[in-house]
Order: structure tokens, then C-alpha cells, then sequence
């Protein structure tokens, strides 16, 4: 039996080093033609240049008495690897899918909240 529309299929193609990258953050904005940017980061804590110690007589490593940079402490990193650049159009259709992509999870967490309380209410213990 013949279907009654036409159908297409996307076949999805892997560079052989894909990998995924954790992110938990984006900055960007809307470029000079108006196509939105967004550069994607991971904060963290910086890492030293350096870090110089005391040395005790004994030759046991002391406390820290240098850090390079010196602001090493009073600062984050925001270590970005990879970005895109979207069309408005784009932009506007990867919104819908991240909409119901949350509604999704959304859904799950509340089913699972309930079947945990459903649980507890019969006193059985949930990992």
C-alpha cells in the first residue's frame, strides 16, 4: 500500500573524534548581520602559573608563599571551547526544541518525584 505522504530520512554522520563537551554556560549576543552568537563555557577555578613554597631546614616543603598570577584566588575562569553562530530562524526553531526537550525532563523529574513519594508513603526505601 502506498503511503499517503513523502517521507525524508537524515542519515547523521560522526567525525571519529566526536565528543561531547560539559558546559554550563553561554555568552554571546546578536552579531552585525543578526545572526545570534553564542560561545559556550565551562567556569571553573583558574589554575596557577606557578606556586613558589617555603623550604624548611629539615628540606620539608612549607607553607605557599607565591602564587602567580596573583589574583589567582580573587578570580573564575570561563574556559570556552566551542561556539555557533545561529540564523534567526535557526535560533527561533533550536528554542522550540530546547522547550520541549525541557517540558520532557520536566515530566520525568515529576514522575519520579512521585514515584518516590509513593515509595516513602509505603515505607520502602529509595535509592
Amino acid at each position: 500500500m502506498p503511503k499517503s505522504s513523502k517521507e525524508i530520512t537524515f542519515k547523521y554522520i560522526f567525525n571519529y573524534d566526536y565528543n561531547p563537551e560539559y558546559v554550563n554556560g553561554a555568552h554571546g549576543g546578536v552579531s552585525p548581520r543578526g545572526e545570534l552568537i553564542m560561545n559556550f563555557y565551562l567556569e571553573r577555578a583558574p589554575l596557577p602559573e606557578s606556586v613558589s613554597h617555603e623550604i624548611y631546614q629539615n628540606g620539608t616543603i612549607g607553607a605557599e608563599a607565591t602564587v602567580e598570577p596573583e589574583d589567582l584566588h580573587s578570580s573564575l575562569v570561563r574556559y570556552i571551547n566551542t561556539g555557533v553562530v545561529l540564523s534567526p530562524q535557526t535560533a527561533r526553531e533550536l528554542h522550540v526544541w530546547l522547550g520541549e526537550k525541557i517540558g520532557e525532563l520536566d515530566a520525568m523529574e515529576k514522575a519520579r518525584a512521585e514515584f518516590i513519594n509513593a515509595q516513602m508513603d509505603q515505607g520502602k526505601k529509595v535509592n
